[in-house]
Order: structure tokens, then sequence, then C-alpha cells
């Protein structure tokens, strides 16, 4: 057995340093485009309108090819769970591909029509539905996903919600029984006070899941699920003069619902750093540090994304140069940024390799880290 270390830092204030190149004599340096010129050449261009309703449509008009990608995203996810009802968001992830009043399969009628295959994910901040289907398939699919945004609810029975909270849960145990499955929960409890929107994972607790009845699941459809709380994004071989009437036609009709409110879910700031060891039937000895950022729209988060790259999110990053090609006292590293809509993971770790001291990697580990942090 090995020990899972991870330690939870207040603070990482990462100060990113340019780094000036001399040209070999004789030899004229490179010319470098201005950042701003690099960033003008990126566009996509796209259209919005809005419905009476408050759906609001993006359209990306790209003709390359005819087809078309459609993704629904509900503005509603873990963080907006009450407590005793964490899971909630993901479990209705799985409820909407069960059918709905009018329409029985999702995957089958549009896998036929041409689609790829239908998917959704839900993390903190929100749900998404996805599928990319061909230019005169788009009819269908945005019928289909109008009818689970609107009409969903007649098609929900207790057979149905106790089959997807047992797929559910199910997930839940195959990540909790991987190598490390659970420290993301540590982390959790240990960055943030009980309470804080993002203290809980997304898959939420099986006692939670359990005590879900047909009624929270309904109550918690009509609070979140309503088309004043969704983006619906078109992109690929349409337009929005096209797309417009399609969209009135299919999704007009559905009446506006309450209004989510906005949940406070600052970055937190330790009193002091918190040390915890997990222990697992692991082979090798994994060193967690983990700290809150800011959220993905903080002028730091894009220089702290790109910080930790430069850390560990490359083949050539520093912890890969300094600890595993170099002092070979690691077998992996990894450092990266984890953005959200209203703070962000940072993360490194380093897997130590077998036989090697933990306290000496450790201080190699730290000593890295601390080098980024003060030189920049």
């Amino acid at each position: 057995m090995k020990r899972l270390h991870r330690l939870a830092l207040a603070a990482l204030p990462l100060a990113l340093a340019g780094c000036a190149t001399t040209a070999p004599t004789g030899t004229a340096a490179p010319q470098t485009a201005p950042l701003s010129a690099l960033v003008d050449q990126v566009e996509i261009p796209y259209e919005r309108f809005t419905l009476a309703n408050g759906l609001t449509v993006l359209v990306h008009t790209d003709r390359k090819s005819p087809i078309v990608g459609v993704t629904t995203y509900y503005r509603v996810g873990s963080k907006h769970e009450p407590r005793g009802r964490t899971g909630f968001a993901h479990l209705f992830e799985h409820l909407m591909f069960g059918g709905s009043e009018n329409v029985e399969s999702f995957d089958v009628p549009l896998e036929a029509a041409g689609s790829t295959g239908t998917n959704g994910s839900t993390w903190y901040d929100r749900t998404n539905y996805v599928e990319t289907l061909p230019t005169g398939a788009l009819d269908l699919a945005l019928f289909m996903e109008s009818d689970r945004m609107g009409y969903l609810l007649g098609a929900v029975s207790q057979d149905k919600l106790d089959r997807q909270r047992g797929v559910v849960q199910n997930e839940k145990r195959q990540g909790d029984n991987q190598p490390y499955g659970l420290v993301e929960y540590k982390i959790g409890d240990a960055l943030f006070p009980v309470g804080h929107p993002y203290r809980h994972s997304t898959i939420g607790s099986m006692a939670d899941l359990d005590a879900a009845s047909l009624a929270d699941v309904r109550k918690w459809f009509t609070d979140n699920y309503a088309p004043n709380n969704v983006v619906l994004v078109l992109a690929g071989d349409i337009d929005a003069a096209t797309a417009r009437p399609m969209v009135e036609r299919w999704f007009g009709a559905i009446p506006r619902g309450p209004e989510v409110p906005r949940v406070e879910a600052a970055p937190t700031t330790l009193a002091a750093p918190i040390t915890e060891e997990t222990v697992d039937q692991v082979p090798v000895t994994r060193i967690y540090r983990t700290w809150t950022g800011p959220a993905l729209t903080d002028p730091d988060a894009v220089p702290l994304a790109a910080g930790m790259h430069v850390l560990g999110g490359l083949a050539s990053s520093r912890l890969d140069n300094a600890l595993v090609r170099g002092a070979q006292l690691a077998v992996a590293v990894t450092a990266s940024s984890q953005q959200h809509e209203q703070l962000s993971f940072l993360q490194a770790t380093m897997d130590i390799k077998p036989g090697v001291d933990r306290a000496a990697a450790e201080a190699a580990f730290t000593a890295e880290i601390d080098r980024l942090v003060s030189e920049g």
C-alpha cells in the first residue's frame, strides 16, 4: 500500500515573465508578429437572437460541409444543487435521454438521419446536449431538442427515474474505484467551506441519489430547465435568417420559467496550508498540490493557464525536465488550470518513482513550484 499525499495552498500568485532571445552573430533576429495582430487573425463570427420566452440562440455559419452542429446548453450544473440534492444535474442529464412526451428515443431517429452519436455532459456550471448531423436533418433535431425542453415531465416515470438513478450510481462506483478515485472528494472538502457551491463533486453522493423522489425531480426541472436559462448554438451549414423561423416554430411556444438566481461562488483563501494523506491500494505515491484560482473570465485566467502549462502541462515542462528526465525522482508529473464560470482549480501532481525517498522528491517538487511563483 502506498500513500496519496495532497497539499492544498491558499493562493498561487504566478508572474509570467517575458523571455528575450539573442540571435547568433551575423544573423538577423526573426521578426515576431505582435500579439494584437495574432489575436486579430482569430475570428469566429456569429449572429445572435433571443426569442420572446428568453431562449438565446447563437448561429455560426460555416459552409465547408453540409452538416450542422447543435448544442443545447442549459445553465444549470452541480453548483446549483441545494444541500441534500447533490447529483441532481447529472441525474437529469441521463433522464433527458430517456424520451419525452412526443419522442420515444433520441438516439435512434437522429442516427438514422445521419447524425453522429448524440451525447451530453454535466459539470459545475452547465448541462449540455450535442449532436452533429446533415443539414437536412436539422429540423428533426430542433423538434427533438424542443420536446425534451418543453415536454419532458409527462414521460418521466418512477421506473425511468429508478433505472437512470442506477446508471448514475454505477458510474459513480466505477469512478470511485479507480486508482486515486477518492481524492477529488477530499480536495473539495479541504478547499471549500461547507455550503460552497463548488465543494461537492458533480457525480453527487449515493445517499442524495437514493433520496431523489419523483416530486424532487419534477421541481428541479421546472425550476431550472426553461428556455430563459438556455443557450442554443447552431454551427455549420446554416445562417440566422434560415434558422430563426425554424427555432421559432419548435421553441417559441415553450413558456418562460422562473429566473434562476446567480449563486455566490468565489475562490477561497485558506487560513493556512492543509496537508492530508490517503491510503489506497496503488503502487505509486502521488503528491497533489491544489489551489483555487480566478474565474475563466478574469484577466489573470489565461496567464495562469499558460503558467501551469509551462510548469507541468507540456512534454518539455519544468517539472518534467527537473523531476522526470533530470533528477529522475518521478515517473509522471502534471500541472493544469481547470477553469469554470466563477473560479478555477489549479493543480500540480507528481507520481514519485518507486524506491525514491518521498521527502526528497516532495522537496524538489516544491522547489520547482516556488521557482515559478517567485521568478515567473
